[in-house]
């Protein structure tokens, strides 16, 4: 059944293309304007790519150095009695802290 349907679709060959009575070439085709036109646009468009891509590659590199200069700065860890590292705040293992604040004679405690 499907075969039978396959010459009803498909396209009759259209005749050669050929201009209207009174119509040349010359009259229907851009010509060398066009073409210079044409190629005009065409070199515009690359400069102005080419000055895209400048553009970006210039702002990430900026955000990439203001991201890196605002970065934090993460504390380095202390060195422990033991050859451990501990973080400030955190206790050795003999249970003193690496680093207690001091108490002042007023009562409030202060970092050293």
């Amino acid at each position: 059944m499907f075969f039978n349907t396959v010459p009803l679709a498909s396209p009759t060959p259209s005749p050669t293309p050929s201009l209207k009575d009174g119509l040349t070439t010359d009259q229907v085709s851009p010509g060398f304007l066009g073409f210079l036109a044409t190629f005009f646009i065409v070199v515009i468009m690359v400069f102005l790519i080419v000055d895209m891509v400048r553009r970006i590659r210039r702002v990430r590199y900026r955000a990439q150095v203001a991201g890196e200069l605002a970065a934090p700065v993460i504390p380095e860890a202390h060195p422990a009695t033991d050859g451990e590292t501990v973080e400030s705040g955190q206790s050795t293992a003999e249970g003193s802290p690496a680093e207690a604040p001091e108490e002042s004679a007023n009562g409030k405690s202060s970092p050293k």
